[in-house]
Formats: C-alpha cells, structure tokens, sequence
C-alpha cells in the first residue's frame, strides 16, 4: 500500500470499464455483500454529496444498514465514498468509518477494478482487517467480476 491506513483488493476483469461500472451502480444488490449474504437496500445517489445507503442482510434475517455519501464520482471511472458524513455533510461518528475508493482503470481489453478502503488510523484498519476485510471484500470484487464478465 502507499503508507496510508489503506486495505485494497484488486481484478482484473475481462469486461470493459463501461460494462464494469453498470453492472457496479445498476446491479449493486447482485453483488455488493459476500453471498450468503444479500444487499436487499441500495439506495445511491449518484454525485457528489449525493447519498451512498445500503443495507445487508445475513441469511438468519440480521440487517445492517450503512449511510453515507459520495465525495467523488467520475462515471465510468472512479467512485469516492465514506459513512463518516450522511447527505448535507453531517458528520456521523463511528469507529469504523473509513473512505471507500473503487476505480475501474481499463488494462488490455479489461478492467483493473480496485476497491480501497482508507482508514484514519492504524487501529480502525486492523480492526476492519480482523473483520475478515481481504476475505469479505475479496469474494465481492469475485462477485462482480462474474456477473461483469458474463454479461458483457
């Protein structure tokens, strides 16, 4: 990583960065959360400032609801995310906010997608990390590369 309180996971998807990013915003609640789990909720906004909600759900019925906003969005490219801020940039507390940033960069006749999550301090990283991170969002990057590439 670059030093920063960083986590990532990285793809390379054998789909183009348009047909990445539809599945990504248009087909969230197909991939979004490891399966068994499922994302009954995404509720996006998509632009900066713009509301950047989800909510998972474990296959007992558990739900977990996630609010937050877009910071950046370059379509097609780049989407900038944090739950430290809820739509008109009100700050919530938490320890585990972070900044997701997901970037699908073309490679070959591809998509580098990556997925990083920015933490504010080594403590939250390595709480996240010991949440199963690598393995959690491992299996999502591998979720939307399958829809991606058999649906392109």
């Amino acid at each position: 990583m670059s030093g920063r309180f960083e986590l990532g996971v990285t793809r390379l998807i054998q789909a183009s960065p348009e047909a990445v990013w539809k599945i990504y915003v248009e087909r969230t609640v197909e991939w979004f959360c490891p399966r068994p789990w499922t994302t009954p909720v995404v509720d996006w906004d998509l632009r900066t400032g713009g509301r950047a909600n989800v909510e998972m759900q474990s296959p007992e019925g558990e739900r977990h609801a996630y609010s937050g906003i877009f910071l950046e969005v370059v379509h097609g490219r780049r989407l900038v995310s944090t739950g430290a801020l809820t739509e008109g940039w009100v700050p919530q507390a938490g320890e585990m906010n972070f900044v997701r940033i997901d970037t699908f960069e073309p490679e070959g006749e591809g998509t580098r997608y990556t997925a990083v999550a920015r933490h504010w301090d080594e403590k939250a990283m390595q709480t996240h990390r010991a949440m199963g991170f690598e393995k959690g969002w491992g299996a999502v990057a591998d979720q939307l590369a399958e829809l991606a590439e058999t649906n392109s």
